[in-house]
Order: C-alpha cells, then structure tokens, then sequence
C-alpha cells in the first residue's frame, strides 16, 4: 500500500516507534487515528509524496510500535508522551520544523505538540475533531450515545480490555463501521491491516490506556494551557455527516484554542482519509503549500 516509501524503526527514550517516509520536500509527519494505524494514509500519502517528504508513523500503543505497560497515571499514554515520540523521530530523520496532517488520536497528539514545541509544527491540519477539553466540557447526552466508546474505554482495567479481547475483530467492525458510510471506506487489504493489528491484548491495553489518558492526564495539561493558544496556522476539516458536525460548532472551538484557523466540513463521516481521499489530498496541497 505505499509503494516507494521506506519502512523504519525509531527508538524514542526506549520506546520504537515505526513508520513509512518517502516523497520529496518539505517534510510532513502523517498522524492516525483509533483503532488504526498509519496505513489510514495510504489513498493520499502517494500524492502527498509528490509534493513533500511524507513521514507516516504508528503511535505508540498501535500498529508496529512499541506497547509499554501503561503506568497508573497514564502519563506514558499522554498526548504530551506521545507528542515527544513524533518530535524524535522527525528529528532523527533530520526534520526539526514540519507540517502535520492528523486524523483522531492523532489530531489530539498533534495539538499537544504544537503547544509543548511550538517552534517545531509549521502547520497542522485536523480531521474530524474539536479539542478534547471541550468535548467533554460539553458534552450531552447525543454525543454521549454516538461517542460511547470515550466512556467504555476508560473505564478502569481489566473490564473493557477483557470485554473487547472477547472477540477483537468483531469489535473493531462494529466500532468503526457504524458511521455514515459503513465500513466502506476502508479498502480490504487496510481493513486487513487494522483487524490484524488490534487482534493483539497488548494494543487493546494500550489504546485504552490512551483514552484514560485522555480523560486524566491530558485534561490537567489542556488547563495547564489556559491563557496559551496554538500560534501556527491550523486548518480542521469534519464530515458533514458525522458526530463532529452535529454536538459542536468545531470552527468557533477551535478558535478558541488556536490564533489561525480555517476550514470546514466536507461531504463525508468520521474516516475522510479514506472516504474522501481526492478532497482530503487537495485540501492538504492547499494548505501545506502556502508555508512550504
């Protein structure tokens, strides 16, 4: 699925983090969302490439990277861990200021390093999410129903861990095929890569741990922030036929958190990158162009 990219392997304060780079120009770090895995990007990655250096990395706790037993705070699961995860590895290719593209988990792990290293992320653009302390700050009873699985997964260990290990793959279909488009959006050999890389405890254990993180750790750093914006050009784009679109005005909360933002929704649900992947890769050349 990415043909001419390099795979890699990048240890990080000892954790491995692995990834695909390939493409030429300005560098862009490519940032998946839950319950998948950098492959998410393989519609729009070649065109991408065409323009930039395209790094695709799995975040710690998915995919091919490391899964480190998460610590009772979660700290080791924390946006602000994760960001640092992204930073190394950029800067072990030799990258110390590059654009993200972000989906999801991503998208949250992207917003963090634009606070914590503001001098590394020329530009962000986010798909499909509002900032995580106004999710919650907000949230009611329809995000609640449609979100669900913010609320499951947090719940303390073992109990979702050993519900979901019940039967993986049944989970993962479920999950992420009851948006607008089903699971059509997703290719089989993707969907292939994803069952198979959930069908492991240790990535359930580890994706849980990022949404208890979520729900803790990572809200003591976002009020931590008060008073503080991300200062880079940010540009978020949300399905029109999604969860985003209907609990949140996602531009005015953004710009609340953010001191340039754009962007809009688009005809789609949750997974754009693979839904929409024309209208994504356009709207990324867009963006990442102006500043490369």
């Amino acid at each position: 699925m990415f043909k001419d990219f390099q795979p890699f392997t990048v240890s990080v304060d000892d954790t491995d983090i692995f990834g695909v780079v390939g493409g030429n120009g300005p560098p862009l770090l490519l940032l998946h969302g839950y319950p998948q895995t950098h492959v998410m990007w393989h519609k729009v990655a070649p065109g991408l490439a065409e323009h930039f250096t395209v790094v695709a990395t799995d975040l710690r706790g998915y995919g091919r990277s490391s899964k480190p037993t998460p610590r009772p705070d979660y700290a080791n699961y924390s946006k602000r861990t994760m960001a640092a995860d992204m930073v190394g590895v950029m800067n072990h290719l030799g990258f110390d200021r590059f654009g993200i593209l972000a989906h999801d988990r991503g998208a949250r792990v992207a917003h963090r390093m634009a606070m914590d290293a503001p001098d590394v992320v020329r530009q962000m653009l986010l798909l499909d999410i509002a900032p995580t302390r106004e999710m919650y700050a907000n949230a009611d009873q329809a995000f609640a129903r449609a979100y669900w699985h913010w609320f499951f997964l947090i719940q303390p260990a073992p109990m979702p861990e050993r519900m979901i290990g019940v039967d993986p793959r049944a989970f993962w279909l479920d999950k992420c095929g009851a948006g607008s488009a089903g699971l059509t959006p997703f290719t089989p050999a993707a969907l292939e890569a994803y069952l198979t890389a959930f069908d492991d405890p240790l990535a359930i254990s580890a994706s849980c741990a990022d949404y208890r993180a979520a729900a803790t750790i990572d809200l003591e750093h976002d009020d931590e922030d008060r008073g503080r914006t991300v200062t880079c050009p940010v540009r978020v784009l949300w399905g029109d036929r999604g969860v985003i679109e209907a609990n949140f005005d996602c531009l005015a909360l953004w710009r609340q958190r953010a001191d340039h933002v754009d962007g809009g929704a688009l005809k789609g649900g949750h997974y754009l990158a693979e839904e929409l992947p024309d209208e994504v890769l356009r709207e990324a050349i867009d963006f990442f162009i102006q500043d490369a």
